[in-house]
């Protein structure tokens, strides 16, 4: 992981933050999304974790370049879920193993330390045993899975949900 600087996305980002996700778009499972987004439409999941303190958003530069992302999202849209987060990392293809998402992940986490969030959740396409893996190093404990409740690529999915509070 050296010379990778973990640091806040700022909006210079935009463009490098939607082609690491795009790239799960077209590719993978990993995200439900069907169609790749521009900038300008990745805009208002952006400005939604710069203007709110509860969610944030980190970028993970090395060269100059922004090589992958973490973030804290909005569980729901009703206010009694207020205290608890969705989080998520995605990583370029040429960072993932090198534990820039763990590092990601840690400054993430300490950085919502202080605030009133109860619990963080996360899911899982399976299979992904190296995203479960970084999520139960984190303290996620497996808590259900929803089964062929995502239709991608012509098939249905199952999504592993895990949960920790954010004090452990």
């Amino acid at each position: 992981m050296s010379g990778v600087i973990v640091r806040t996305a700022t909006q210079r980002d935009l463009a490098q933050l939607t082609e690491i996700y795009n790239h799960y778009v077209v590719h993978t499972t990993i995200t439900f999304d069907l169609n790749p987004f521009t900038v300008e439409s990745r805009q208002p999941w952006f400005d939604a974790h710069v203007s709110d303190r509860r969610h944030r958003l980190f970028a993970a530069e090395e060269g100059g370049r922004v090589v992958a992302y973490a973030s804290t999202s909005r569980f729901r849209q009703k206010a009694a879920y207020d205290t608890t987060v969705e989080a998520s990392v995605y990583c370029s293809p040429t960072a993932v193993g090198r534990g820039i998402g763990r590092a990601l992940y840690q400054t993430l986490f300490e950085s919502i330390a202080g605030e009133d969030i109860n619990r963080v959740v996360a899911g899982v396409t399976l299979p992904n045993d190296s995203s479960i893996a970084l999520h139960r190093r984190f303290g996620f404990k497996a808590v259900g899975t929803f089964s062929a409740n995502g239709r991608k690529f012509g098939r249905y999915w199952d999504v592993a949900w895990f949960e920790r509070p954010l004090s452990l």
